[in-house]
């Protein structure tokens, strides 16, 4: 009773708050809420949305029944005809909102409703100033255009990297039609990182997608500097977090390019663009002259520029990239823009206040940096997570100039879950886009092509043997270029190092003169400074040298380091040196090999070998389960069956329970489960497996005696995939199915194949499903028809099989 009391005197106290706005402090402010509020709506249950606009005065709520399978058209036409109404309409739209984010588990309205009930008047004069910008003195507006002119010219065009035709200079199109909008979420969690970070954030993107899109605290470029619920402030030290390859630098440069057009933040009368990669090369400087040596035209008027620091916006891209310690936490701060000091003194005293305060920061890193680094001087903190299928599919559009072609690709890799999975990566798209297109344009259309990739370790092969297939130098030229970049590819993975400068390239005889590096390696600033296209292309190369120039030695010591890394620096390394011990995806790359790269193959095969065995060793654990799963991957890679049949031919029982199943997980199980036909036991249960994980494993579970699927919170679109694996299994004698959601119209699939003459399960666990009386019913039906099948569906019968 209390609780409904004070729910009440809210949604009233937030009822009279919007009722004493003006009308154009209503209209600007839903306005400005249009993108969240389409999200929301989404992702509200129609039914009740629209009984609590019905209860407020708002005719004709049934023209939107007929919406109800389509929340995206259906939020969009409410919410356009809640502001064509008018004022009633719009307050009313927001009331139900306050109403109804009471019972409902939505961090985005709660912001939304948060930000729009505190600051109110405040919002629309900020609104107003992010459009029109600051009144400047006349000297001030000439050097602004001019400061603007330049950074157009800077960021207009985005450039991609070289596809694999080695003739050709780097392409750039203009950042518009290229650019695809990234899945940015509020975050603040940076701890030490156990497995490889991308590993880690595609399993975290896929928990996302599993989420309903509501729970996500989304956040657009726009938004970054706006009231924040959490803080309760509005930010100006801003953080944007992500790993290597997800767009961090490419939303800044979307971020300047808005800016520059007057569609984003005019209340920063100057915006300043830098790269931690690029100040690597500074040593003592003033903030002047830091500003003058990017920006030289600035210099009549710096001292008028940096008199007003809240119209002053400083980007800092890469801190992991930054050679130099970046110490937020230090005590050495400058305080005025003529001081000398460190660059990074510098950095850290704009982020810290000390030197013009008032000015706003935002900076970028790789989430690993952020583990080790103070982040509490950070207002607000964001993480980019890369593309949602939606955006994976127009970024294939975006990227094939023939809408075909673009379907074609993006229909294969939608087929395979290994290219998919890490299409969440703009970078990993690129990559996979220039492999696909190769490969459907040199076939004719009526032939399947003969290139295309089925594991990342195909992919990376495919990749560079299209570079120098068309390349104009000799295989054994070329190879030596291989040797020299994978052996600084190999140190680098090691020492967690992705820059490498001059020293590095003699230090590992790399002739930076040979027009096949920059095929690989990408150049910035001066003096010149290199990383690879990606840190994948990197991790590939660190791996591949063991095959291009075989050392029994060096093999076995990175072998033995690699395995003993906590921090996942080896992991994809790992993945590839097993992947290239397929001899059908080592021939991608013929001609560039050592002769002895057979050997290289079987000393990992050896070592992989040797890996199973201690961990059949180890005693059953969390961690056991886990580095089991890794050794998967790896077996997955090689593509090798008998090696699978060899190594798992002991296990009859195969425990996974409580460890965290992706959708590429199952598929990489599956492909366990389909070579090794003796096993009789899997455990499933509390695995997060979803949908399409079992869509992936029914195939391959028909040789199972008993089946663990607990606690999976599987929806009643499961029992499909159920009735499946209990038709084509007539070995299955337990099928735990407890803790689920199996109650709906799809749960007829399952009833249907357990009636079946040919179902020989003696065992079926149905607790806490949230079976209606019908479908318990059903069951109860089943098992008086079938005297040997005991069905536990409700906690009053034999709960001791629980605890089986």
């Amino acid at each position: 009773m209390g609780n409904s009391v004070q729910r009440d005197d809210d949604t009233r106290e937030f009822h009279q708050k919007i009722c004493q706005y003006e009308d154009h402090v209503l209209r600007m402010t839903y306005e400005y809420f249009q993108d969240d509020l389409q999200l929301i709506v989404e992702n509200l249950s129609p039914h009740s949305l629209l009984r609590e606009l019905k209860a407020r005065n708002i005719p004709d709520v049934k023209k939107y029944r007929s919406l109800e399978n389509d929340r995206r058209t259906l939020a969009r036409t409410l919410l356009q005809d809640m502001y064509d109404r008018g004022r009633e309409a719009v307050i009313a739209l927001w009331v139900s909102l306050c109403v109804l984010h009471k019972n409902h588990d939505s961090p985005v309205l709660r912001a939304v409703l948060e930000e729009l009930y505190h600051t109110g008047d405040s919002l629309v004069e900020q609104i107003i100033l992010d459009e029109e910008g600051h009144q400047l003195l006349p000297e001030l507006i000439d050097v602004q255009k001019l400061h603007k002119e330049h950074l157009y010219e800077k960021t207009e065009k985005l450039t991609e990297n070289k596809p694999p035709k080695c003739n050709q200079e780097e392409e750039s199109f203009p950042l518009w039609a290229r650019y695809v909008n990234l899945v940015i979420v509020y975050t603040d969690n940076f701890r030490e990182r156990s497995v490889n970070e991308l590993i880690e954030t595609g399993i975290k993107h896929e928990k996302y997608l599993k989420e309903t899109q509501n729970k996500l605290q989304r956040i657009s470029p726009k938004k970054m500097f706006r009231w924040c619920h959490r803080s309760r402030l509005v930010p100006h030290i801003v953080m944007v977090s992500g790993v290597p390859g997800v767009g961090k630098t490419t939303l800044m440069q979307k971020f300047v390019y808005d800016w520059v057009r007057g569609d984003l933040y005019q209340r920063f009368s100057f915006v300043f663009f830098f790269k931690f990669r690029e100040l690597n090369r500074l040593d003592e400087v003033s903030l002047e002259t830091m500003i003058l040596q990017q920006y030289p035209y600035l210099e009549p008027q710096i001292e008028n520029i940096l008199q007003d620091p809240k119209k002053l916006l400083f980007i800092f891209d890469g801190l992991d990239e930054s050679n130099h310690t970046i110490n937020l936490t230090s005590r050495y701060l400058c305080s005025n823009p003529r001081e000398r000091g460190h660059w990074g003194q510098i950095v850290v005293s704009l982020v810290r206040k000390s030197l013009l305060n008032g000015c706003s920061v935002l900076m970028t890193s790789r989430p690993t940096r952020l583990a080790s680094t103070n982040c509490h001087v950070f207002q607000q903190i964001v993480e980019i997570i890369g593309f949602f299928p939606e955006e994976r599919q127009t970024y294939f559009e975006n990227f094939f100039s023939d809408p075909d072609l673009a379907e074609k690709a993006f229909t294969y890799v939608k087929q395979n879950d290994t290219l998919y999975t890490f299409c969440y990566l703009p970078s990993y798209c690129w990559i996979i886009c220039t492999v696909l297109s190769r490969s459907f344009q040199t076939t004719s259309s009526d032939q399947p092509p003969s290139l295309l990739p089925k594991t990342v370790t195909q992919l990376f092969a495919i990749f560079v043997a299209n570079i120098l297939a068309n390349h104009s130098l000799e295989k054994s030229d070329a190879q030596k270029v291989l040797q020299s970049i994978g052996w600084m590819a190999e140190h680098g993975v090691m020492h967690h190092r992705i820059i490498f400068d001059d020293r590095d390239l003699d230090s590992f005889h790399v002739d930076n003169k040979s027009k096949l590096l920059s095929s690989f390696l990408m150049e910035l600033g001066e003096p010149v400074t290199y990383s690879f296209l990606h840190l994948t292309v990197q991790e590939f190369f660190s791996a591949l040298v063991h095959y291009a120039d075989y050392s029994p030695e060096k093999l076995q010591q990175s072998l033995n380091k690699a395995k003993f890394y906590c921090d996942g620096r080896s992991e994809m390394f790992l993945r590839f040196l097993c992947g290239l011990s397929d001899a059908s995806t080592r021939s991608m790359l013929t001609g560039y090999l050592d002769t002895q790269a057979a050997q290289a193959s079987r000393d990992v095969i050896t070592w992989l070998r040797n890996l199973i065995l201690e961990e059949q060793r180890l005693e059953e654990s969390e961690d056991k389960k886990r580095h089991l799963l890794r050794t998967f991957y790896y077996l997955y890679e090689s593509r090798n069956k008998p090696l699978v049949q060899e190594s798992l031919q002991s296990y009859r029982r195969l425990d996974l329970s409580d460890v965290h199943m992706s959708t590429l997980d199952c598929t990489v199980l599956s492909f366990i489960m389909e070579t090794c036909t003796n096993m009789e036991e899997l455990n499933l249960s509390g695995c997060s497996l979803g949908p399409e994980g079992l869509e992936r494993l029914a195939p391959v579970l028909h040789n199972l005696q008993d089946l663990g699927l607990a606690c999976n919170n599987l929806p009643d679109s499961s029992c499909i995939h159920l009735a499946s694996v209990i038709r084509n299994n007539r070995s299955l004698k337990k099928l735990n199915l407890y803790n689920n959601r199996l109650s709906g119209p799809h749960f007829s699939h399952l009833v249907e194949a357990l009636s079946s003459p040919d179902c020989r399960i003696e065992e079926l666990l149905m607790v806490k499903n949230g079976l209606s009386k019908e479908e318990k019913e059903e069951i109860r039906k089943i098992e008086r028809h079938k005297p040997d099948l005991q069905i536990y569906y409700s906690t009053n019968k034999k709960l001791d099989v629980m605890s089986r």
